[in-house]
């Protein structure tokens, strides 16, 4: 996206003023060329760069602007900011499912005047739709953020985002929210059945994300480029992980076992994709991998399990043989330390972990 093209500093003849355009209206600045004009001119500035890359048209007076108009404007925002190398991140669904919901329950009720009893009655609207309880909170979450942006662009008072901000999200059991099963391990019986009904690669995929514990993403994308092959026990630094906009390091342990399944496909250009499902420049998607399986199961009339499981046997067992804490390191959770006291004591309980079971 290209930048914003700076509003140049001009000079009305017929009044001697200086101003500026922006956004089609004409901003004076005071005297031509005096002290005072060049100022406001470089406060204009400032505050037309520090707008989001897209072009928001304000309204005349903010007690005008409805919801449908604000969501309408933020949905415009999130599409710039919701970006994940060059492609919709996994926020943007939130983000719409929010906006089309504030459009068809208060799109014309003012901006302003939605507080927490609209929000509780959008909420109740979900849940009567039998949505679950995590993707309610979820989606909540994403109309605070909404109404918390519209405030940094002064298009609502502060006191709006704030009203909203003390509604506190569902509690397990205590709501009529639909609970989601929680994600279960996959027997490795299981899994085993299933390969032989699998292209090979698809299968030497499942092996390497069952053996190192990372998400069906990073298994997806692993390159030559991105492991270092230095030690006994691998690292795998991929170059996009779920929990990179909050400025997190990830590293996969890769062991032994895992490293066999990895080495034939690491022959090929340092950028070019190991599990690719033909051209070395394309990878599975977690959807692609996940339908792979299905099909898989279902050919093979097995019970139908997904990638996500993986991670979660690799959790359990790395759990079982060396306690939660090494779970945690390996699996890459946030509660386990990632300062630079820990992390020497993290790599090598990993690396003790991976040697045994990866």
């Amino acid at each position: 996206m290209s930048a914003p093209k700076i509003p140049v500093y001009r000079r009305h003849k017929a009044v001697g003023q200086a101003y500026v355009n922006v956004d089609g209206r004409q901003v004076y600045l005071g005297k031509f060329n005096s002290p005072e004009s060049h100022e406001r001119y470089r406060r204009v500035v400032a505050e037309f760069c520090a707008r989001p890359a897209v072009a928001i048209s304000r309204p005349v007076s903010i007690d005008g602007l409805t919801v449908v108009e604000l969501a309408a404007l933020y949905w415009k925002y999130a599409q710039a900011y919701y970006i994940k190398d060059g492609k919709p991140s996994g926020q943007l669904p939130h983000v719409r499912v929010a906006v089309r919901s504030l459009r068809d329950l208060y799109g014309e009720t003012p901006a302003i005047d939605f507080g927490p009893l609209k929000l509780k009655a959008l909420r109740q609207h979900f849940i009567t739709q039998g949505l679950s309880r995590r993707y309610i909170n979820d989606t909540i979450a994403c109309v605070r953020r909404l109404f918390r942006w519209a405030v940094s662009e002064e298009l609502v008072p502060s006191s709006v985002y704030q009203s909203l901000a003390a509604l506190p999200g569902l509690k397990r059991g205590r709501s009529e929210a639909r609970e989601t099963d929680p994600i279960e391990a996959v027997a490795d019986t299981l899994v085993e059945g299933t390969l032989p009904f699998l292209r090979q690669v698809v299968a030497d995929l499942i092996r390497f994300q069952r053996l190192t514990g990372c998400r069906p993403g990073e298994a997806c994308i692993v390159r030559p480029g991105d492991v270092d092959g230095a030690g006994a026990v691998w690292l795998y630094t991929p170059r996009r992980f779920k929990t990179q906009h909050h400025g997190r390091s990830r590293v996969i342990f890769v062991g032994p076992k895992a490293q066999e399944i990895l080495k034939p496909y690491l022959d090929r250009g340092q950028e070019d994709y190991c599990f690719s499902p033909g051209k070395a420049s394309r990878h599975y998607s977690k959807d692609s991998y996940n339908r792979a399986i299905k099909r898989a199961c279902d050919k093979g009339k097995l019970p139908v399990w997904h990638p996500n499981q993986l991670r979660h046997t690799a959790g359990t067992e790395a759990r079982r043989q060396f306690g939660l804490e090494a779970a945690q390191v390996v699996l890459g959770h946030s509660q386990a330390d990632v300062t630079q006291i820990y992390a020497e004591r993290d790599l090598s309980l990993a690396v003790k972990v991976m040697t045994a079971i990866g």
